[in-house]
């Protein structure tokens, strides 16, 4: 093969990483903007389970979803995964997506899949407050995650706009709020708060004292509290709860491609990790992220699901060309 050759052979690889599970024969392709550790966890026991063989291409959920809108008809993923909804919602609104077998979707809450019955939640995280333990009193903590908007936050307060996590949080802000007060609060974190280039950086900012309170999801602080506690031991973690939007549960989603031509066992796939086998993989993994099963639930010391009291928000309505659009408007993108 040529140098030319090889460098476009490059490029359509690319933004892709490549994983997959048994040799030759047809192999299900999944488009992966779920944690790529994960998958690794999960897949190989699906296979094992059923003999179907799994190609892994890992990407961010947005970058996914739009390839996949470019790719409509023609690509050649299988299952498409993310890491919250608003990217899953792009694709089931370019009608991409082939409705999924009512078994596949029954051990999922009714509100953590949408009505439409073309994909599923199968894990969700929660939206959390971090806040140093030293500088803050938990008594002075807002009791709505709008307060941090107020005057009295500036200066304290760091998060990271640039991320998926963030954004959706954001999509959940407006179809609970509306455009304008999402704008109006966006704003009033701008002036008050420190941006960041992750999420891991905020856990790292508020446990080391540089902000006194973050936005982000809960496993971060529990991640490194199983791992070494190096980032999180000065901090605790605030759940807002009351269906405030802070309480804001993002969900990860599983669809189908309708173009796909190995839907049987796509939906196998979707069925793995909507069921308790799958479930129970996720529980025990490294993860730490809710799974939706009622069924499976994470061990202590993570704050239990059914405890959360998250809003109820419809998951196909959270618009990723709204969020960025606004994001971009206020100054952080």
């Amino acid at each position: 093969m040529t140098r030319l050759a090889l460098l476009i052979a490059g490029l359509l690889a690319g933004p892709f990483l490549l994983a997959g599970c048994g040799g030759g024969g047809p192999t299900l392709v999944i488009y992966n903007g779920q944690h790529e550790q994960l998958l690794d966890e999960l897949a190989p026991t699906f296979t094992d389970e059923t003999g179907i063989k799994v190609e892994i291409r890992n990407g961010d959920d947005l970058g996914l979803s739009n390839q996949l809108v470019q790719e409509g008809s023609k690509s050649p993923a299988d299952v498409f995964l993310t890491e919250n909804s608003p990217a899953m919602s792009q694709v089931e609104a370019a009608g991409l997506l082939q409705k999924l077998p009512q078994d596949v979707v029954d051990p999922i809450p009714a509100q953590y899949r949408p009505s439409s019955g073309d994909w599923t939640g199968f894990v969700s995280r929660s939206t959390v407050l971090v806040y140093n333990k030293s500088a803050v009193d938990p008594a002075d903590l807002p009791s709505s995650i709008l307060d941090l908007a107020d005057p009295e936050w500036k200066g304290k307060l760091c998060f990271s706009p640039t991320g998926a996590d963030f954004q959706a949080i954001v999509a959940a802000m407006i179809d609970l709020e509306g455009e304008s007060k999402t704008k109006t609060w966006l704003e009033g974190l701008e002036a008050n708060g420190t941006t960041y280039d992750g999420n891991d950086v905020v856990l790292e900012s508020v446990n080391s004292g540089q902000c006194e309170v973050g936005i982000e999801y809960h496993y971060y602080w529990y991640r490194d509290q199983a791992e070494s506690g190096d980032n999180s031991d000065d901090s605790a973690l605030y759940f807002f709860g009351h269906q405030d939007p802070g309480a804001f549960v993002s969900v990860s989603g599983a669809g189908v491609l309708a173009s796909s031509d190995m839907k049987t066992e796509a939906e196998k796939f979707v069925s793995f990790l909507t069921h308790e086998q799958g479930q129970k993989l996720i529980a025990d993994s490294y993860a730490l992220e809710y799974p939706l099963n009622p069924a499976v639930s994470l061990a202590p010391p993570v704050k239990p699901f059914d405890t959360l009291q998250p809003p109820e928000v419809n998951v196909s309505d959270l618009d990723p060309k709204r969020v960025v659009d606004l994001l971009t408007q206020v100054g952080f993108l």
